[in-house]
């Protein structure tokens, strides 16, 4: 009799405990599911359960090291919803994984939810699919790579002391607003005038023009690194310096 490889055997395995989790759980092995992670935040609630039950949405929640691990069976408009509900009535910090079909693909789509859930600020009641983040993630992955992106982008500008707040601001809403200074002014409450001349200052003090495809590409992933980079007076210092 052949013997079969590991792979094989492993592969049996999750096939055999998705059936009998199908079985357990009184759900399809085929289906359109997602894993939700949720932090363990006291201003939301602690199992989301009975918040989706009551919207018709069927979910498994399990206990982990300090957030909560679920299994949701998507209702037909697939993940929007979901997302919805984690943020509005919620107010739950939650990573969502990508949408799979088979109860056996849940153990990697909980590793993806987990990899959402740790780009997140803790207790703002944020909650994004790992489709959103795939950069932040990259950058968790890398905090040294992070840390590098936003020194060389954006270091003279975090060591501007007042002007930091507003110069990030704008250079943010800048960016998503397509670099059009009228919607980012009419995003901001300001004139368009005002809007140029910030975006003149952070082109001042990091040395590169803001018609610069790469300029502005660098500027848009230190902006997404920025909120996972420590930020005290020792990095402050290591941007100005660099």
């Amino acid at each position: 009799m052949p013997i079969k490889s590991a792979s094989a055997l492993g592969s049996g395995l999750l096939a055999s405990v998705a059936s009998a989790a199908s079985a357990a759980l009184g759900v399809p092995l085929q289906d359109r599911y997602a894993v939700v992670v949720v932090a363990r935040d006291p201003a939301a609630p602690p199992n989301p359960g009975p918040v989706l039950e009551a919207r018709g949405i069927w979910s498994f929640w399990r206990p982990r090291l300090g957030h909560y691990a679920g299994i949701v069976r998507l209702p037909r408009e697939g993940t929007g919803p979901l997302l919805d509900l984690l943020r509005h009535p919620m107010g739950a910090t939650a990573g969502l994984s990508p949408e799979f079909d088979r109860l056996d693909r849940a153990g990697r789509a909980l590793r993806l939810a987990e990899q959402t859930l740790r780009t997140l600020p803790a207790g703002r009641g944020e909650a994004a699919a790992f489709d959103d983040r795939l950069t932040e993630i990259l950058f968790v992955g890398r905090p040294d790579i992070a840390e590098r992106i936003v020194a060389v982008h954006l270091g003279p500008v975090l060591a501007t002391g007042a002007e930091r707040e507003v110069l990030l601001g704008t250079l943010r809403v800048w960016l998503d607003s397509g670099c059009s200074a009228a919607r980012a002014a009419e995003a901001l409450y300001c004139h368009r005038n005002t809007v140029l001349d910030r975006i003149a200052r952070v082109c001042e003090l990091t040395g590169v023009p803001a018609e610069s495809g790469a300029a502005r590409l660098g500027w848009s992933l230190a902006l997404r690194a920025l909120p996972l980079v420590k930020d005290d007076e020792t990095s402050r210092a290591r941007f100005a310096n660099d």
